[in-house]
């Protein structure tokens, strides 16, 4: 069957295409109502890679593992499908991430920011207690409820592009570079670890304005994820709490023995800073 391409108005299966709302590498997404007048995205895979039998079955390996994640913080996949040619998973519709609205705000409040980065940890926790590692967590992957939680998304797709890679040998770039952890930019093994490190640049994004390395080459932002120390959080905004920078920090470590060992650790960390804890009790 020739591929459909994806317009507006194009019924799939139970969907129909509104308008799109997001491109990566790998799949595109679009906003959609089901049938029943409930509102989905679909995440739709490209053309070409929906075409090599390799890459999708991978994709749909991966995908249905993601669907196995139920947990508050982590985007509910509702159907994995192939329909006139195109291979998608439709998933809860959350119009604002965090990359929006750090776009808005430049700075975020640090309170705001220390919820958003425990919820993204306890979601993490969940996934990598089920040996499920996210590898490219980053803003546009914060997805934002009504109440502004955070909502995790793309389980599960740099896990395919990486299985996919080690199968094939083809030269495929897994995660964002500016959020890569030292060990995914020299081709090392990972774990869990990987993932608060990312989130720690996706910390320090949200209480400076900046990312803490910057640089349009792609080997020179590996370099410096490897051997530079980032800029102290406090230097750049001074306001910043001293607890919130020892935060940031740690998760920015090089070594992931430096930094924390769970994501539950993180959460209950920055928990900490969202209602800190009383240092005597009222007798």
């Amino acid at each position: 069957m020739n591929p459909s391409a994806p317009v507006p108005g194009l019924k799939v299966a139970r969907y129909t295409l509104e308008q799109p709302i997001g491109q990566g590498g790998f799949a595109t997404v679009w906003s959609a109502r089901r049938d029943d007048g409930k509102s989905f995205a679909l995440k739709i895979l490209k053309q070409r890679y929906a075409a090599d039998q390799g890459f999708l079955g991978r994709f749909e390996q991966e995908s249905r593992l993601a669907q196995g994640l139920v947990h508050p913080n982590i985007v509910r996949i509702d159907e994995i499908t192939a329909e006139a040619g195109l291979v998608f998973y439709a998933m809860d519709l959350f119009p604002v991430s965090l990359s929006t609205r750090l776009t808005e705000l430049y700075v975020a409040d640090p309170v705001w920011l220390a919820r958003i980065g425990a919820g993204a940890a306890r979601g993490l926790g969940y996934a990598h207690a089920r040996g499920i590692i996210h590898r490219d967590i980053k803003p546009d992957n914060v997805l934002l409820t009504t109440d502004e939680s955070p909502v995790l998304a793309d389980f599960g797709l740099a896990r395919a592009v990486s299985g996919y890679i080690t199968s094939t040998g083809r030269a495929l770039t897994i995660g964002t570079p500016h959020y890569l952890s030292p060990e995914q930019a020299q081709g090392r093994e990972i774990d869990g670890r990987a993932d608060l490190y990312s989130l720690g640049v996706t910390l320090y994004r949200g209480a400076t304005g900046l990312l803490p390395f910057r640089s349009r080459d792609w080997w020179e932002l590996a370099r410096m994820h490897v051997e530079v120390r980032p800029e102290p959080p406090r230097r750049l905004r001074p306001d910043l709490s001293r607890h919130f920078e020892r935060i940031i920090l740690r998760c920015l470590a090089k070594h992931p023995d430096d930094r924390y060992q769970t994501a539950e650790a993180l959460a209950e960390e920055l928990e900490s800073l969202v209602a800190p804890r009383a240092w005597w009790r009222p007798w």
